[in-house]
């Protein structure tokens, strides 16, 4: 993978879509909330448990740490995996209780080496989640890699099957500047690339990334 192909990339995909406004959150709390209930399943059944949760006032650290497992079991149950994902955001509770006092500030204070180490040592968040929370929670310039930034990687030969989540993550950054806004940009055009043109079955008529074919 060569610079200018991640340059002209984001200038085409920017230049067809514009600003994503990505995450939809109103705290970050909700973005670590939301990080933890999109793994394996799409953003539109996360909205419809982030609802109940809201409609449950279920969204500090503190009524996430005293509501029982099988309340969050049922009201996150359309983000699917239901049962472990109750378990990850109650650990995430807890140990935010327990450690930092309840504050993310007082979690956010470590700096981004550490904090990624930290969160990666919770039950249940593993690359993406983290750095989709150092991002977009934490205001951290780290690259997010997604399944659908690897398949448009892979369908442009710009790396394989096998290549790692951390070898991606550190070309797009070895190839950008350091900045939040443009990681968070164009990570959310990545997105929106691979639900309307780059899905399992590609529909590559009038995609913006066609002339690099």
């Amino acid at each position: 993978m060569n610079n200018s192909f991640i340059h002209e990339t984001y200038k085409a995909l920017f230049s067809r879509w514009g600003e994503q406004h990505w995450w939809p959150a109103q705290s970050r709390i909700e973005m670590i909330i939301g990080a933890i209930l999109t793994q394996n399943t799409a953003w539109k059944n996360v909205e419809k448990a982030l609802d109940n949760l809201k409609q449950h006032q279920v969204l500090t650290i503190q009524s996430l740490k005293e509501t029982p497992v099988e309340k969050l079991t049922e009201w996150i149950r359309p983000a699917g995996y239901f049962n472990q994902k109750s378990t990850y955001l109650k650990t995430m509770a807890e140990t935010l209780s327990d450690r930092f006092n309840g504050s993310l500030d007082l979690l956010f204070s470590l700096q981004t080496d550490s904090l990624r180490k930290e969160l990666l040592s919770w039950k249940g968040i593993g690359p993406e989640t983290a750095d989709s929370i150092l991002l977009y929670a934490a205001k951290r310039p780290v690259f997010v890699v997604d399944s659908y930034t690897k398949r448009f990687l892979i369908r442009h030969h710009c790396c394989s099957s096998k290549t790692t989540y951390n070898s991606i993550a550190q070309l797009f950054k070895d190839s950008l500047p350091k900045d939040v806004q443009l990681y968070n940009e164009y990570h959310a055009l990545i997105v929106r690339l691979g639900k309307e043109h780059c899905r399992t079955k590609p529909s590559c008529i009038d995609c913006p990334l066609k002339p690099f074919l």
